[in-house]
This record gives C-alpha cells, sequence and structure tokens, in this order.
C-alpha cells in the first residue's frame, strides 16, 4: 500500500460485503440479489455509491462461487467505471471485509476513508453517504450512522421479560460505517483473534480502545432480513422513483 503524504487529501471508497446467502429470509437466491422495485437489491447499493460525486471507486466482495454478480453490474450502465468485484468473500462478514480491504490494499493509501455498507440496506441514499462524510471529515477516528433507540427494551428469559433496559444511551447501529483503511485493517485483524464473530466494523474498532463517532441515519436506512421486510423497502424506493 502506499503512504499518504500530508499535502494528499484522503479518498472515499467503498466496500461492500456481499459473500452471504441471506438464511433468515427463506429464499432460493442469496438475499443481495432478491429483486426489489424491479431490479436487484443490491443495485439500488451500488447505484447510490455509483452517484455519489466523492466516493472515488466502489468494491463489492462477494464469494468465489458468485455468477450472478458480473451480468448484474455488465448490464448496468450506472456502474460502468465506478464498481469492482472482489472474489475473496470469507465465511463471515468480519472475514469478507477484511479479504476485501487485503484485496485493495495496492490501490488505496492508509489515510483513505472506507465506507464498509451492508447489501442488505437498499434505502441508503447520497444525501446519508454526503452526512456521513462531511461529519467525519476532520474526525480523528471515524464513525457509523446509527439510529437513537426509541422503543422500550425487554430483557428476556424463556420467552418472558424479566427486566427493562434503559433506552437513554442506546443507538442502533445501521452502515455505512467508515474508519480509515489501516485502523480498520488493523482491528479487524485484531479482533478476529480475540473475539467471536462480529456483526459491525465499529465493533473492532472498539476492541481497540477507540469511540466511533455515531451519526445520525435514518430509518429508511434498515437492514432487509426478514421476509416481510421486502415489502416495506420496495415501498420505500417506489417512492422516490414517484
Amino acid at each position: 500500500m502506499t503512504q499518504n503524504t500530508t499535502t494528499t487529501k484522503a479518498r472515499h471508497f467503498a466496500l461492500i460485503p456481499a459473500g452471504g446467502v441471506g438464511t433468515r429470509m427463506e429464499a432460493t437466491t442469496p438475499k443481495q440479489y432478491i429483486p426489489i422495485a424491479g431490479k436487484p437489491m443490491i443495485s439500488h447499493v451500488l447505484e447510490t455509491f455509483a452517484d455519489t460525486a466523492h466516493i472515488a471507486h466502489t468494491y463489492v466482495v462477494v464469494s468465489t462461487e458468485d455468477s450472478t454478480i458480473d451480468a448484474l453490474i455488465d448490464r448496468d450502465t450506472q456502474l460502468t467505471g465506478k464498481v469492482t468485484v472482489l472474489r475473496c468473500g470469507g465465511n463471515t462478514r468480519a472475514q469478507t471485509v477484511h479479504n476485501g480491504l487485503c484485496a485493495i490494499a495496492h490501490l488505496v493509501d492508509d489515510n483513505d476513508w472506507i465506507l464498509v455498507h451492508d447489501a442488505a440496506r437498499p434505502g441508503i441514499t447520497t444525501a446519508l453517504l454526503d452526512k456521513l462524510m462531511q461529519t467525519l471529515a476532520d474526525d480523528m477516528i471515524g464513525g457509523l450512522l446509527a439510529l437513537p433507540v426509541v422503543d422500550t427494551l425487554k430483557q428476556a428469559t424463556d420467552g418472558r421479560a424479566d427486566k427493562t433496559i434503559p433506552r437513554a444511551h442506546l443507538w442502533a447501529a445501521q452502515t455505512p460505517q467508515m474508519f480509515r483503511y489501516a485502523l480498520l485493517k488493523k482491528a479487524l485483524e485484531q479482533a478476529q483473534t480475540t473475539i467471536g464473530a462480529l456483526t459491525d466494523d465499529a465493533s473492532a474498532i472498539e476492541q481497540l480502545g477507540f469511540a466511533p463517532k455515531l451519526v445520525e441515519g435514518s430509518p429508511r436506512n434498515f437492514k432487509v432480513t426478514l421476509p416481510h421486510d421486502i415489502a416495506l423497502a420496495e415501498f420505500l424506493l417506489l417512492q422516490d422513483k414517484g
């Protein structure tokens, strides 16, 4: 990897881990390729990043067995020259992100920003991306989109509530999560040897003793996880077109 000098402005790169199969969706096709509002779910994500001016390039990380992604990108002229496929997906999300970071090591600088975004969050917008990048432009650590928790939270035992969890300082993490290349790579390498599977990148940064900044996101940027989520995502995306 090359090294940034003090006169070189940090660039922004997107990394989309898409190596999973989405077992909770009860679908025969990988979740990222389920059609929503007339196109595969991942297409909405890739097009949003491609349309965002300050994103230098987008990398999508898939499994070596993925036979769908290339044709999808080839037929979408909106993505021409703006998206590159990396066939190095791992067994976990954290491994997939780390493998992607290693694959682009010769293309980015240590100080460049990496925006890691879930392929199953098609509601992301250029406005949210711009807000995240602008808010974190001078931040020493980086951060993530998130929403303050508004629902009452219950701790359960055997299906029964036995404790109410105070929500005053709780946030629901979203993506993108944006950190410097070198810091994120180091965090993921260390975290994989000390804790179990990570559910997000900020957790790895926290394990290094840093506190990522929370940038308020949007309810529309939810993660499509269960079958009924598809209808809501489709409604929001069709509203955008209307």
